[in-house]
């Protein structure tokens, strides 16, 4: 048995809540307190448990489609962006709009449009049924194919293969992407880049950021919901980067205490959509069993802020709180 002395947390640095998370879900508050309650949320305006359940307790309420939103009402649009032919349903609906799309994700879509335009054949790396994949493809989806990972490149059929482009879906891993793309590469010589890197800042930090600590750790515990793909990637990156095991949790009640048998170090880290709170649980949890010793592991300085959408933007300046 170890003692308490030898005990440690390591705390990754960033984590957490990322810009285009903190706009979505900043959005939907301010909307509920200036326009009161219901405010409709299409999906789950963020990939996390906790988030959606605290918004839906202060009045908002999350549908799967724009129909089931009553006309004229107000409905969000979620951080992950939504295809044209999504906005087009909710204006011939009457539904009030605000678009709660990450900027990142947005910057996606613009990419994939300005290649449709040029014919170019698009590979889009991601997940099959990510909603942010699902609205990226909206975009152009006579251009796009989606690839899900390297063993899917031999699968790939395009029209001409001097006429291809590449893009990816934000949250991905950094190290498997890199692997796709160079096997694109292989069978596609002229395959072109995007104007600049895909996948989000803040998921590339929280990847270094877990790397670091799973180097130093025998178990990494991850803060994030099964649905986050930015979270789950985290699980993954740390089992390849030294981790012996690494387990995804939502809240700290989920942590089983054999996991901590033999252990002296334990990383902590969070995806992209998780409060800090749900980390400090964990922080308390592990603590009050002999892990008293924090120290935060800064890997990358991160200071991004996204203003709120411009619909809200606007109304801030002439409505009155309800």
């Amino acid at each position: 048995m170890t003692s308490d002395s030898q005990r440690r947390v390591l705390l990754a640095k960033p984590r957490g809540y990322c810009a285009g998370v903190d706009r979505a879900v900043e959005t939907v508050e301010i909307a509920l307190e200036k326009y009161g309650a219901p405010i409709y949320v299409r999906k789950q305006i963020v990939h996390n448990v906790h988030v959606v359940k605290t918004l839906e307790e202060r009045g908002a309420i999350f549908v799967d489609e724009t129909e089931e939103v009553p006309e004229g009402a107000i409905v969000v649009f979620s951080a992950h962006g939504v295809a044209p032919a999504v906005h087009d349903e909710a204006r011939g609906l009457g539904l009030r709009t605000i678009d709660a799309t990450c900027p990142l994700v947005t910057k996606v879509h613009k990419e994939a449009v300005r290649f449709a335009r040029d014919d170019y054949d698009i590979l889009l790396i991601g997940h099959e049924g990510h909603e942010e994949v699902i609205g990226t493809t909206g975009e152009a989806p006579d251009h796009i194919h989606l690839v899900d990972g390297p063993d899917d490149v031999a699968n790939v059929q395009v029209r001409d293969p001097d006429k291809v482009a590449w893009l990816s879906q934000t949250t991905l891993s950094v190290d498997e992407t890199i692997a796709t793309v160079e096997k694109l590469r292989e069978r596609f010589p002229n395959l072109v880049d995007p104007p600049s890197d895909d996948i989000c800042y803040a998921t590339q930090n929280r990847q270094t950021a877990v790397k670091e600590i799973a180097a130093r750790a025998q178990l990494v515990i991850v803060v994030g919901s099964t649905n986050s793909s930015n979270s789950v990637r985290l699980v993954e990156v740390a089992k390849e980067h030294g981790a012996a095991r690494a387990y995804l949790v939502d809240y700290p009640e989920h942590i089983e205490e054999s996991w901590l048998e033999g252990v002296t170090t334990v990383g902590v880290t969070s995806g992209a959509s998780v409060p800090e709170e749900l980390v400090q649980g964990v922080l308390e949890w592990l603590a009050a069993r002999g892990f008293a010793e924090v120290e935060e592991v800064e890997s990358v300085p991160e200071s991004m802020r996204f203003a709120l959408p411009h619909e809200l933007r606007k109304d801030l300046r002439t409505l009155p709180v309800v």
